[in-house]
């Protein structure tokens, strides 16, 4: 099949060198007058198969987002953009969660990060390779695409379709479609530079950004984009209680704080696009846009302390005599006593005549035990890391993601067969992969031999795509409007594992004597592990829209969809919009639609550093559904979701220039998938796993897979309203989004514990708004947007730490701009200008890991940010 590592470079390239173009692209540029007008009137694509329509007469709820809104924010990533604008759309700081920390997960309508289909120019995105392994309960076990690879500068506008869309669309568009329509323009330009940091004097940020756009010969264009962008990192941390209790001991090798909370540190994050499009002839044109993006993340990780830590400092428990009366007693489980912590000491002699110490207590500072000085640091038969890392160490993880696609094809009018059939014919191929890194942390199995930093495995997601799609428009069919649609769709997508460097999987010496194996943290993917698995689909489809007459209009659609892997599936959607009068419109719509298991969740194996049920540190794998150990706990072969959704909403454009859209809905979901809470591994389980050859059981303390094992039920109402008006010889603009949104787990496995179900139910605000008001006067423009979030519930690291009723909050962001001439723009500006945060995390802070703030707010935990930006236009 078409391989797209070697294209990646090419795109690199081609998309750094200026103008050696030869290529095509999605729509010919239109003149400029009809491009205001269209940016006026907010004409969306998304959701249609006839002629694009305003977002007043769509069926169902369309926002159009033009890039203007975009410059008009702090954020300087797609997604944490996409939250402030869109009403349903919501996202969280990833400050340690494995891979969601290098692709944070992102939700519409309650829905977790892969019910979304995300679109580029009408053309199906590839997902991520990252498969967010700890999502926060909602988007456990997500694998959606990376939003954060596209650059605001190369947006012309986004269209967000807030409700199902399936049967139009194929997989994965349970709760929406976003499609992003790139810049078309032919000439012009903007080049612009960001500064900005936190009010805590972190987190630096320098964004620089432009696009240019240049004719095509005369019947065409050529639009190129680009950004980079470096950031610092964060810390909103306080010290853990046993750092501190170690270092008040005496262990002057602890840092303070041990372990950081807050955003990682983006290095060299490059984004570039190009957009291409030719006129044929009078009937037809010739589209292609590509981009090529890469950057490299580094975040903080949990503490490993240096008396206790699991398989590389912790030599267990001894019984002990609690009440000194010679006797060792139970507890209630009716176990012996335990006692003092011991050290883990290891015989460095090959055939364990060392005779070094199994009962060294480690005390409040193991440092100064004259056993540890004379029968370890000072013996070379016999070694414990405290050696290497004295006050214990936190790994630094992160990784680097290299994201790659090219789309071309042609469309166009033909009479042919059929007289003005219109045709659209592409090819797409996408790619994105992982590169893992981690430092400042060891192979415990290699002893002192071994290396403190690793690259312990890739994942490389790859998906191509072959569509024609067919429309004719009828305009007098009993005396309405008909639009008939049809087409075809080929994919081919894989996911590839790739081996680490060796000693991040390595089993060295001192694995038989409890050292634990792969690198800590992270553990590299071994070589046994290392493959590739894809599969094909293809599917048809048939897509009606009928205008009865002027005031009442009427859609169908009917997806007939085959996979390689587990079978087919047929999807359809209804949806119909009646004008009641000049003012006043409803519009509904009923559709089912299902969302596919990806390849990578069917096989992917990944082992993460997790707290377990009570704030143990834990080492969790987790493995395909099918893999021995998880049969073992109930584990099978994974099939699609299945879900069914209606909605039903008004529509308003008063005379006074009044517009407001009210839209409720209801999404039921069957046989979700996600990844199982972590279930423990009893001595036996691994017993009889060992027989059965896992080398590999005894290194995990917890096990997950992916399976269908939960049903949620999930309602809403978005209501969004924009009003504009002349104010002091100048304009204001008003833009209210509300959201309401509220999710029921009604069927729940064992497997998922009552926690995780909280965490779907209420980790997300009930209720959110945001109001934008905006004056522009001359060369002034000046806004200020207010922001609310309802309150939620966290259940701190998914370890059964429960935070309740976590308060509502509100913020301000705020923003002046000033033309300094026709050419250059300043702007100023603060993201939560009143510097707030969420309530202090006084439960579990330094109790547990260090997190002075709950971790999943929704307002985030580094607080109030501003910025500078100059903009030069052209």
């Amino acid at each position: 099949m078409y391989k797209l590592k070697p294209l990646s470079r090419v795109l690199k390239y081609t998309l750094l060198s200026s103008l050696t173009v030869g290529a095509v692209t999605p729509m010919v540029a239109f003149a400029e007058d009809d491009k205001a007008e269209k940016n006026i009137e907010k004409i969306a694509v998304v959701g249609t198969r006839a002629a694009p329509r305003s977002v007043g007469d769509s069926p169902v709820p369309v926002d159009v987002i033009s890039a203007e809104e975009f410059n008009k924010q702090g954020s300087t990533d797609m997604v944490s953009m996409l939250q402030t604008t869109v009403p349903s759309f919501n996202v969280n700081e990833q400050p340690i969660n494995d891979a969601s920390t290098l692709v944070r997960p992102a939700n519409l309508r309650g829905m977790a990060a892969d019910h979304t289909l995300v679109l580029v120019n009408g053309k199906r995105r590839h997902r991520s390779a990252v498969i967010t392994f700890l999502g926060g309960g909602l988007s456990d076990g997500a694998q959606g695409p990376d939003l954060s690879v596209i650059p605001s500068v190369a947006i012309k506008q986004v269209e967000v379709l807030r409700d199902g869309a399936a049967a139009q669309y194929g997989s994965d568009a349970i709760a929406g479609v976003i499609n992003f329509v790139l810049n078309d323009a032919s000439e012009g330009g903007r080049f612009e530079v960001k500064y900005g940091s936190y009010y805590e004097g972190d987190g630096d940020t320098l964004q620089l950004g432009g696009n240019i756009g240049l004719p095509l010969t005369d019947k065409g264009f050529a639009n190129f984009s680009f950004e980079y962008k470096e950031s610092d990192p964060t810390s909103r941390s306080v010290q853990r209680d046993d750092a501190a209790g170690l270092i008040a001991a005496g262990n002057t090798f602890v840092n303070d704080p041990a372990q950081v909370w807050g955003n990682p540190e983006f290095k060299d994050d490059i984004k570039l696009f190009g957009n291409f499009g030719l006129e044929l002839s009078n009937d037809s044109e010739a589209y292609m846009f590509l981009n090529y993006a890469e950057r490299e993340v580094e975040g903080g990780f949990y503490f490993r302390n240096p008396h206790n830590r699991g398989g590389v400092y912790d030599g267990g428990l001894e019984i002990a005599d609690i009440n000194g009366d010679g006797v060792i007693g139970t507890d209630d489980d009716g176990e012996p006593n335990e006692g003092h912590q011991l050290l883990l000491v290891g015989d460095m002699t090959g055939d364990m005549s060392g005779n070094c110490p199994t009962d060294l207590r480690v005390g409040s500072n193991v440092l100064n035990n004259p056993r540890y000085i004379d029968e370890v640091a000072n013996n070379p038969d016999c070694f414990a890391f405290n050696e290497m890392f004295p006050g214990g160490f936190t790994p630094k993880f992160g990784g680097k993601i290299v994201d790659s696609s090219i789309a071309i094809g042609t469309k166009g009018e033909s009479n042919a067969f059929i007289d003005e059939l219109m045709y659209d014919i592409s090819f797409y191929a996408g790619s994105n992969e992982v590169d893992f890194m981690i430092s400042n942390t060891i192979n415990p199995s290699l002893g002192p031999n071994s290396p403190t930093s690793f690259k312990p495995g890739k994942y490389i997601q790859s998906e191509q795509a072959i569509n024609i799609d067919f429309s004719k428009f009828v305009d007098s069919f009993n005396d309405g409007d008909l639009n008939v649609a049809g087409g075809f769709e080929f994919r081919h997508e894989s996911y590839e594992s790739i081996a680490g460097d060796y000693k991040s999987w390595e089993i060295g010496p001192l694995a038989a004597q409890g050292f634990g194996i792969g690198s800590n943290g992270f553990p590299g993917l071994s070589a046994k592990s290392a493959g590739k698995n894809d599969r094909n689909s293809f599917a048809t489809y048939v897509d009606v829209e009928y205008n009865v007459n002027d005031n009442f209009m009427v859609s169908g659609a009917l997806r007939f969809e085959d996979f390689s892997d587990f079978g087919n599936t047929t999807k359809g959607k209804l949806a119909g919009r009646y004008q009641l009068n000049d003012q006043f419109a409803v519009r509904g719509a009923y559709s089912t639609g299902f969302k596919a298991p990806t390849i990578g969740q069917s096989t992917v194996r990944n082992v993460t550093t997790a707290f377990g049920t009570g704030g143990e540190l834990i080492d969790r794998a987790t493995l395909p559904p099918t893999d021995p150990i998880s049969v073992l706990k109930g584990g099978k072969a994974l099939t699609p979701e299945e879900s069914k959704a209606f909605s039903f909403g008004v529509v308003a454009e008063l005379d006074n220039g009044l517009f407001v859209t009210a839209d409720y809905f209801n999404i039921d979901v069957s046989d979700r998938i996600a990844t199982v809470s972590g279930i423990k591994l009893t001595p036996s389980d691994i017993d009889l796993l060992l027989s059965q050859g896992v080398q590999d059981a005894s290194s995990f303390s917890e096990v997950s897979y992916f399976t269908n094992d939960f049903d949620t039920s999930t309602k809403g109402l978005d209501i969004v309203a924009n009003y504009s008006s002349d104010f002091m010889d100048g304009e204001n603009r008003y833009a209210l989004a509300y959201n309401w949104t509220k999710t029921e787990v009604t069927r729940s496995s064992a497997n998922i514990s009552d926690e995780r179900v909280r965490m779907i139910e209420e980790n997300l605000p009930e209720h959110r708004w945001s109001f934008t008001t905006t004056h522009s006067n001359e060369g002034w423009r000046a806004m200020v947007r207010v922001n609310y979030f309802a309150g939620i519930y966290e259940d701190h690291l998914d370890s059964a730490l429960p935070i309740e009723d976590i308060s509502a909050e509100l913020t301000v962001d705020a923003e002046v701009a000033y033309d300094v001439n026709d050419s250059f723009e300043v702007v100023v500006g603060a993201k939560n200008l009143l510097d707030e945060t969420p309530d202090e995390n006084t439960m579990w802070d330094n109790e547990v890991a260090g997190a002075q703030y709950p971790v999943t707010s929704p307002i985030g935990i580094n607080g109030g940010f501003y910025y500078l930006k100059g903009v030069y236009k052209f």
